[in-house]
């Protein structure tokens, strides 16, 4: 997954933003439309993507493009042509590299596009091209930290967004579930201690949860006395929160 080290034994798990992302991309992909999903970094932007695109209705593809640093238009056309996995060799030309492209997009397909808050308006208008193509069927998802400020850039696609969903931090009254659901260490922990880390820590943020319990999985196996308490958890905080 995208930007987050799942520990071994972790499970997703369907949060009211994974809900809320799941609904919103699929009213897109009935209108083949375009959505936004944005939020800060860490909350579960693309966990949540990937969970509401896990099994699309037969027929449909799904193709992630991942935006390359400091994106230029032939970059991102060369992105999706990657990401389609056509055959053959890059084409030579623009012009039949977007015949290619056009012709891989004539079946129905989500384009999720990762890490879209690094598109300059030049590469939106290459995707708004895509999608506008009246050979196309595309459901396009922008998804990033920074994303909706990126589409507002190019009024004329953002004007078409039919959906904006944020992801936020876990509410504290999910803490709980969503912990011992994500991962087997969390479910010998009290709720009250549960709520103390994301107080103290976790602050409702996927990434700082995950990598926490990647450092708690690791202080349990290699130390035979170790148990799941304050103290330790103290120590692992500053493993996870930067020092800044």
């Amino acid at each position: 997954m995208t930007g987050v080290a799942l520990p071994a034994g972790a499970q997703m798990v369907r949060t009211s933003s994974v809900r809320a992302v799941a609904e919103v991309v699929g009213q897109a992909m009935a209108a083949e439309g375009a959505v936004c999903v944005f939020g800060d970094p860490g909350r579960g932007k693309t966990a949540a993507v990937r969970m509401a695109l896990h099994d699309v209705p037969v027929g449909w593809k799904v193709t992630w493009v991942a935006v390359p640093v400091r994106p230029s238009v032939a970059g991102m056309r060369r992105a999706v042509f990657d990401a389609l996995g056509l055959p053959g060799r890059f084409p030579h030309t623009s012009a039949l590299a977007d015949v290619a492209v056009a012709g891989a997009l004539g079946e129905a397909r989500v384009l999720v596009v990762d890490e879209a808050q690094r598109l300059p308006v030049p590469c939106l208008e290459y995707l708004q091209s895509l999608w506008d193509h009246p050979g196309t069927r595309i459901t396009l998802v922008m998804c990033g930290a920074g994303s909706e400020r990126a589409l507002s850039r190019l009024p004329q696609l953002a004007s078409r967004v039919g959906g904006w969903q944020e992801v936020r931090r876990l509410a504290a009254a999910e803490v709980a579930a969503a912990r011992t659901g994500f991962h087997p260490l969390w479910r010998t922990v009290p709720a009250s201690d549960l709520t103390w880390i994301d107080w103290s820590c976790g602050h409702g943020t996927f990434r700082t949860w995950a990598a926490l319990t990647a450092h708690l999985q690791n202080a349990l196996l290699t130390a035979s006395d170790a148990s799941v308490d304050r103290a330790l958890l103290r120590r692992l905080f500053q493993r996870v929160v930067p020092p800044f």
